[in-house]
C-alpha cells in the first residue's frame, strides 16, 4: 500500500470555496450573512470579590424565614 501524499495548499480557500468543497453547490436557500462586531463592554468599577461580600452581607441582612412545622 502506498502513504498518501499530501499537496501543498497554494493559497487558503475563501468561505465560498469551503462550503462548496464540504457541501457541495449552494442552493438559493443558502446566503452568506455577514453579523456587526460585538460592542465593547464596559469597565467595572467593582471587582469580582466586592461583588460577592456585598451580596453576602445583603443576605445576611434578610429576615430568616420561619422554619417549616415539624423540623427540629
Amino acid at each position: 500500500m502506498r502513504p498518501l501524499r499530501l499537496k501543498a495548499r497554494l493559497r487558503p480557500l475563501n468561505e465560498a470555496e469551503a462550503y462548496a468543497r464540504c457541501h457541495g453547490d449552494r442552493g438559493p436557500e443558502v446566503r452568506i450573512v455577514h453579523i456587526e462586531p460585538r460592542r465593547p463592554r464596559y469597565e467595572s468599577n467593582v471587582s469580582g470579590e466586592e461583588l460577592r461580600r456585598s451580596f453576602e452581607q445583603r443576605l445576611d441582612a434578610r429576615e430568616r424565614l420561619p422554619e417549616p412545622a415539624g423540623t427540629t
